[in-house]
């Protein structure tokens, strides 16, 4: 199988060694080249990462990448099948899936996702809600109503559901990678036109990344398409008292996020 994974990344990082991985630069365009496939070339929207973030890397993807399966995972967040992980960072890398792991898990799917993170508190709506500036996801709906209606019923469910596949992470056939991203994107560049990012400070204008994290589910479900779930591991150590901590206070005391964790 021709599988290209893009691996997000701002800075210099280690990566796995498999030849499936291809590390890009996101956000390339006016800083210096560290080394990866820049994202600034071809059909691109490399300014627009401040608010897109790993979306520019995977628009990039769609538009200039010939292969046929397409994956997005990041410098930092990764697919892995291990079932034991170790604590460094670099011993840890070794560990994400190969190749050879996602080419038979590929023969019995179309697509892989993240196992769902699960909210136990709360719904998806109200998690954003309470973190997050809200209003961006309200108008998203109403652009779902407006260009794909058949949409809105699984859209609504985020005022139901409690876990969702997160990350944009994703390996799936190009032919529906491309699908999505025609349908994404069309959706995101008319809620950029109603909310400027610009209006926001540099942690809450990429709200325009955040909600299509939530769109995935939408997009997969409506289509009833099948998938394989695979753990998504973070090379570094999560602070998750921090994180918890930071959620609380956003749930009870209306105060937003203000970075991320």
């Amino acid at each position: 199988m021709n599988i290209k994974v893009i691996v997000a990344a701002h800075k210099k990082y280690i990566m796995p060694k498999d030849e499936m991985y291809e590390p890009v630069q996101v956000g390339s365009e006016g800083k210096d080249n560290i080394g990866y496939t820049l994202d600034n070339q071809g059909d691109n929207i490399s300014s627009k990462n401040p608010y897109y973030c790993e979306l520019t890397g995977l628009y990039w993807a769609w538009k200039n990448l010939e292969t046929d399966y397409l994956g997005l995972v990041h410098y930092r967040r990764h697919f892995s099948i291990a079932k034991k992980l170790p604590k460094d960072p670099e011993e840890r890398m070794k560990k994400v899936i190969s190749k050879n792991e996602v080419e038979n898990i590929l023969k019995n799917t179309d697509i892989i996702l993240p196992k769902k993170r699960k909210y136990y508190i709360e719904n998806l709506y109200d998690h954003y809600r309470h973190t997050l500036y809200v209003d961006p996801l309200d108008e998203t709906k109403k652009i779902i109503e407006e260009k794909c209606p058949e949409y809105i019923k699984e859209f609504d469910r985020l005022h139901k559901r409690t876990s969702a596949h997160m990350f944009n992470m994703y390996i799936m056939k190009k032919e529906l990678s491309d699908k999505y991203c025609e349908w994404l994107f069309d959706i995101l560049f008319e809620l950029e036109k109603r909310y400027d990012p610009q209006k926001y400070d540099s942690f809450h204008a990429r709200y325009l990344g955040r909600i299509s994290e939530l769109l995935l589910d939408v997009w997969i479900n409506t289509n009833n398409y099948k998938y394989e779930e695979v753990r998504a591991i973070d090379i570094e150590k999560v602070n998750w008292l921090k994180k918890g901590s930071s959620f609380l206070k956003s749930k009870f005391t209306g105060k937003k996020y203000e970075k991320s964790f």
